[in-house]
């Protein structure tokens, strides 16, 4: 089965390829990046976008992942990601995203976020979408209540790898939700 690709009004979200790795690398790796996400290391050490991009096909093979390139529709440019990583059993997913510091506040990764619930329900039939952010990084939980998930309450002290304990803010949405939303096809 072919990987989807899903194009909004200014992006081309599609699979991630091997030559994307260098971007990756330089974007994802940037201090404040890291900084403002759970997952994301840094240093930024070479081979890890590789490995990384590596696992998205065998994920979504196995029907437990769906990784996009954020791209820009008119030249192509990589400006983050946004994934999915589904849980069979539960019918429901984890949102998850990045977008390079060049590239914040310009409406991005709502417009990506936005796109990809829509896959998510709509072509998916997932029954619910979470995330989370850190508490001190607002920015990822406006992108969360633009694209109408709501609130579902505070995580304390999660472990991050070499730092120390953080809040997160949870969020979810229902597929009932959206649907009534009119954000539903």
């Amino acid at each position: 089965m072919l990987r989807p690709v899903i194009e909004t009004a200014r992006l081309l979200l599609r699979p991630f390829r091997m030559s994307d790795a260098g971007d990756v690398q330089r974007l994802a790796g940037h201090p404040a990046v890291a900084d403002t996400t759970l997952n994301i290391p840094h240093p930024y050490e070479h081979g890890m976008a590789e490995n990384w991009i590596a696992t998205h096909e065998p994920g979504f093979e196995a029907g437990r992942l769906v990784n996009f390139a954020i791209t820009d529709r008119e030249d192509g440019r990589l400006l983050g990601a946004i994934g999915l990583k589904i849980d069979v059993e539960e019918n429901s997913a984890e949102l998850g995203y990045w977008v390079g510091v060049p590239y914040w506040n310009r409406g991005y990764c709502t417009e990506a976020a936005a796109a990809v619930l829509d896959y998510a329900f709509s072509t998916l039939g997932l029954d619910r979408i979470h995330a989370h952010h850190l508490l001190r990084n607002p920015g990822s939980g406006r992108v969360m209540q633009k694209i109408g998930m709501r609130s579902e309450g505070i995580v304390r002290q999660v472990l991050r790898d070499g730092a120390a304990p953080e809040d997160l803010a949870l969020y979810g949405l229902l597929r009932d939700d959206f649907a009534s939303s009119g954000n539903s096809p």
